[in-house]
């Protein structure tokens, strides 16, 4: 089989995000996911009219910039702009690899635009509505605990969730207050932690001891599922929108929110952006920056409310 098809060189090239660039696996999920639509709209749309019996015969070379509006037409008619320009992403991604790799000379992509976005602002939780939703959690069970500890985590540090997901027993210090996460690109970060969250990740602990013999200081995942096994990001989202949902929050509220929280509230009592972008893992200033939208916003609110001559 022809190793330059397109399915052939997805794979290679998601195999590459894993082991180059040590892309998380809800990532390369997502880039995969992104990908096989390409390659499932070019090899229906172009190819299939030359009579090819196997959609792998459709080799990288094949794809010209033509084909990639075409592609980008048929986003058009059911995707929003944000969604467009993640799949467009992936594929300008795909053929740049090609072309790094010498196996394309041009890369169809090069005049191809991506398409404005608006700017939107995070969603993030009063600092009430957090502390209701964190005070919700019922603690008298095991999963209880274990569930008050993983929001309490995700809320006082800021960490992703699929860093959260990663956690061992051994990466918190429980004396300095900090916590060793491994973030994009397996880059490693120390992360600040608060007592509370630590508090809830040593009941948790204990608990999970008394009733499964689990040493508190035994280097496994931190947290587990009923199985006893790491538990996934996932899962944390769907037990976080449970949670939200059965103490009254409208909002949807999702891993992501609280790390939008996390940074907002930091910023809105004074934080500075560097650090809060050191905090967050952030490789740009600006990709932080967005979290200051949401405190000018504050602040032209107050100002509105309480200056006598606006």
């Amino acid at each position: 089989m022809n190793s330059n098809t397109l399915n052939t060189q997805v794979r290679s090239f998601i195999e590459s995000l894993q082991s180059e660039k040590g892309f998380a696996k809800n990532t390369c999920r997502a880039y995969s996911h992104d990908l096989e639509e390409f390659v499932l709209f070019i090899d229906g749309n172009y190819f299939s009219k030359r009579n090819q019996k196997d959609a792998d015969s459709t080799t990288v070379d094949h794809v010209n910039s033509l084909m990639i509006r075409g592609y980008l037409a048929y986003l058009h008619k059911k995707n929003k702009k944000v969604t467009i320009s993640r799949k467009l992403s992936a594929v300008r991604s795909f053929f740049r690899f090609l072309v790094k790799r010498g196996i394309i000379l041009d890369n169809p992509l090069e005049q191809i635009l991506t398409p404005k976005q608006k700017k939107t602002i995070p969603v993030y939780l009063p600092v009430d509505d957090v502390f209701r939703l964190l005070d919700s959690i019922k603690t008298d069970t095991l999963i209880g605990k274990r569930n008050r500890a993983i929001f309490e985590t995700l809320y006082s540090s800021g960490i992703r969730i699929s860093e959260l997901e990663g956690l061992n027993v051994f990466d918190v210090d429980f004396k300095k207050r900090l916590i060793r996460v491994l973030g994009k690109g397996n880059k490693e970060r120390i992360v600040p932690i608060g007592q509370k969250a630590l508090t809830a990740i040593m009941d948790y602990r204990k608990r999970l001891k008394s009733e499964t013999g689990i040493e508190e200081n035994s280097d496994t995942a931190l947290f587990l599922n009923k199985r006893l096994g790491r538990l996934t990001s996932r899962s944390v989202a769907r037990i976080l929108e449970k949670t939200a949902k059965e103490c009254g929050l409208l909002i949807p509220v999702s891993p992501h929110a609280l790390r939008h929280t996390f940074a907002t509230h930091m910023l809105d009592a004074g934080a500075d952006l560097r650090v809060v972008q050191e905090l967050l893992g952030h490789e740009s200033l600006s990709t932080t920056q967005k979290y200051t939208h949401v405190s000018v916003d504050r602040l032209m609110e107050t100002y509105d409310k309480a200056h006598p001559r606006r």
